[in-house]
């Protein structure tokens, strides 16, 4: 990994009133026009940092593709939607900086944990809620992915003490003001339809805080809408444990060929494999 450039405390944009940063991560002899990834970190909205997400930027970054991983205002700060606000705002600021960052504009992928892939799965599928509310400037510049990765995300929020099939609490995001339709806003299966991007999901089945079945909801729901998904399931896995070191480089290796397929033009994979024979 020493070859990986890492660049800390990036501003991107500003919201509540103070600035909003990021770390990239650039491949080793980077060229124009990489494949980008946003790193989304977890952490129930209401804590974590985006220095959490390294292992993962300096993978991918090994792998090719330039990381992003954006901080954005906790719940404790900033009621939600402040979350989606900063982190649509993050992929609008890598979009209109491409030529800077040697991204291709086209090539722009998401990639969060537990509530950081909640808010990926979001921008994935709803790139036109509130697209430009004002975080970050860059207005008329498009939070569009091409493709999202969902580790362990919750995807479906329910009021009321009776759980739903692979649902999480609606409190646990919204807290008091949680209602029917902002549970139904918030929920990105609500947004499973033909054209939401190619998404990658990773759960263990023994996770106790978000259950593994909110993968499989949101699976099936992209399967019925004819979206290219696939779920990676590991048994007796408790949540977190895609960022142990002994998951990390199998996971990352996971994701990377996963991108790979959806992000890396057919004509120079095939390049690629004829360079390599």
């Amino acid at each position: 990994m020493s070859e990986v450039k890492v660049r800390q405390s990036v501003v991107y944009g500003s919201g509540g009133g103070r600035e909003l940063k990021c770390d990239i991560y650039t491949p080793p002899g980077a060229t124009a026009k990489a494949p980008a990834i946003l790193l989304v970190h977890g952490g129930g909205w209401r804590q974590g940092e985006r220095g959490v997400m390294r292992g993962y930027g300096e993978r991918l970054a090994a792998a090719g593709f330039v990381g992003v991983a954006p901080e954005y205002r906790l719940t404790p700060e900033s009621a939600w939607p402040a979350q989606i606000h900063d982190i649509k705002a993050a992929v609008r600021w890598v979009r209109a900086n491409a030529d800077e960052l040697g991204v291709d504009p086209e090539r722009i992928a998401i990639l969060g944990r537990s509530a950081g892939a909640h808010l990926a799965l979001l921008v994935a599928g709803a790139p036109d809620l509130a697209d430009f509310d004002g975080v970050g400037g860059n207005a008329g510049v498009s939070s569009a992915v091409a493709a999202s990765i969902a580790i362990f995300p919750p995807t479906l929020f329910f009021l009321g003490e009776e759980r739903v099939h692979g649902g999480s609490p609606a409190h646990s995001l919204l807290g008091d003001a949680a209602t029917a339709e902002l549970a139904r806003a918030a929920s990105p299966v609500s947004y499973a339809r033909p054209g939401f991007p190619p998404t990658f999901l990773l759960h263990g089945t023994a996770d106790k805080l978000v259950p593994a079945s909110a993968s499989m909801v949101m699976y099936e729901a992209l399967v019925a809408a004819h979206v290219p998904v696939e779920m990676h399931m590991y048994a007796e896995q408790p949540h977190g444990f895609a960022g142990q070191p002994e998951f990390l480089d199998l996971c990352a290796a996971e994701i990377a060929h996963f991108l790979d397929r959806y992000l890396i033009p057919a004509a120079a994979r095939t390049a690629q494999a004829v360079g390599a024979g």
